[in-house]
C-alpha cells in the first residue's frame, strides 16, 4: 500500500470494533501531527496539553476537548465537519416549505344561552 492509499483508506465503522476504530483514529491524529512536522512536546506546548494527554490521543484515548485543541493547533477543524455533518435542508426543500400556507384554525364557537338550553 503506498501512502496515498494509506490516508486515503477508510474505515468500515460498522464491522469494526470500537477499540480498533479508536486506534485507528489515533493513528490519524499521530500522522496528521508528524505530516505537520511537529513533535509530540511542541503540540503539548501549544495546545497547553501534557505530553501524556497527546500520546493519549494518538493511542485513541483521547477526549472530545483534546480533540478540538489538538485539531485547531494543527490547522484541520474542518475535519469536524466530516465526522457528523451538519443537517442541512437543500434550497428546494427550503422554497417548498416557505410556499405552504399554514392550515387556519377553526375558532370554537361561542356558546349562547340558545344553544345551552339545548342541551
Amino acid at each position: 500500500m503506498d501512502l496515498i492509499d494509506y490516508f486515503m483508506a477508510t474505515i468500515d465503522y460498522y464491522t469494526t470494533s470500537d477499540s480498533a476504530i479508536l486506534d485507528a483514529l489515533g493513528e490519524r491524529f499521530r500522522d496528521l501531527r508528524l505530516r505537520k512536522n511537529i513533535t509530540q512536546e511542541a503540540l503539548a506546548e501549544h495546545t497547553l496539553l501534557s505530553v501524556g494527554t497527546i500520546k493519549s490521543l494518538e493511542a485513541g484515548k483521547g477526549k472530545l476537548s483534546t480533540l478540538i485543541a489538538v485539531l485547531r493547533e494543527l490547522g484541520a477543524l474542518e475535519q469536524l465537519d466530516q465526522f457528523i455533518p451538519p443537517i442541512t435542508i437543500s434550497p428546494l426543500r427550503m422554497a417548498e416549505a416557505n410556499a405552504r400556507e399554514p392550515a387556519r384554525r377553526k375558532r370554537a364557537r361561542a356558546t349562547s344561552d340558545k344553544d345551552k338550553g339545548r342541551q
